[in-house]
């Protein structure tokens, strides 16, 4: 298996790697032999996950610094890759949205959301293009963006632009860096149970997803597992491509009635 994979002994970045999606995504990839730094803004967070990949048998180690400061994030990842190693590959999962219509949203407000979804991830990545150029190493870079930076966002329209902005700019990373065999691709999740949203009883959560052609919320694991087709061999020939993970959700249309999700007799 992790042959198949090829992630035995590379050295990848998780960006906001103490939970949810982030830690799902470590302990996913540190279980096909990859040797993971995780980043998380709160060293407790990264400090535990940390602790879980080494007790398991894996190889990681703990970082924290402030990804909206862009000196302090330029300087982290450069004492990542002193201490850590050289990178192969860097996955991103750190985002969120403010919401009001966008009458109501603020300028302050908006570049907030330009930063902590889409400016940080820019600056992450070139510093780690940079590096693998120098190496002429190859390597894979994948960022989580949303399906409401593929269709409207009512409500948290700021969110939807940063979201849509990671898209297009993963298309011009690949366009510009494939040349030196660094890919870029994007993971955009649906609806999600999260830490932030947990789930909340199978009654409401199926009432929710009634517009979900799979009736349900996704995990952070069936995010974790598209992030690591993107880090890994299987994908050897992808990049500049941007995958919904969404139970359907950009399929649907609203002249098509769901099935109630039982089977027909």
């Amino acid at each position: 298996m992790q042959a198949l994979f090829g992630l035995e002994g590379k050295r990848i970045l998780v960006l906001g790697g103490g939970q949810g999606m982030g830690e799902a995504t470590v302990r996913q990839i540190a279980a096909l032999g990859a040797h993971v730094a995780v980043v998380d803004r709160e060293i407790e967070r990264a400090e535990s996950v940390t602790a879980s990949v080494l007790a398991s048998g894996g190889k990681a180690a703990a970082f924290s610094f402030d990804v909206l400061d862009d000196d302090a994030l330029v300087a982290g990842i450069a004492e990542v890759e002193r201490d850590f190693g050289p990178l192969d590959g860097m996955a991103t999962v750190i985002g969120m949205a403010a919401w009001g219509s966008l009458l109501e949203i603020d300028m302050a407000t908006w570049d907030l959301d330009q930063s902590r979804n889409l400016r940080y991830f820019f600056l992450a990545a070139r510093e780690v293009a940079r590096s693998m150029m120098a190496r002429k190493a190859p390597g894979s870079i994948v960022c989580v963006s949303s399906v409401d930076g593929m269709r409207s966002a009512p409500n948290h329209g700021s969110y939807g632009a940063a979201k849509a902005g990671l898209v297009n700019l993963v298309r011009t990373m690949a366009a510009e860096w494939s040349p030196y065999g660094i890919r870029a691709n994007v993971v955009a999740p649906g609806p999600i149970i999260t830490p932030r949203i947990p789930h909340r009883g199978d009654t409401e959560e199926r009432a929710m997803m009634v517009n979900v052609p799979m009736h349900r919320r996704g995990t952070v694991q069936d995010i974790a597992n598209a992030i690591t087709f993107f880090l890994s061999d299987l994908s050897g020939y992808v990049t500049g491509q941007t995958l919904a993970v969404d139970g359907g959700s950009l399929a649907t249309s609203p002249f098509f009635h769901l099935a109630d999700g039982h089977a027909p007799t």
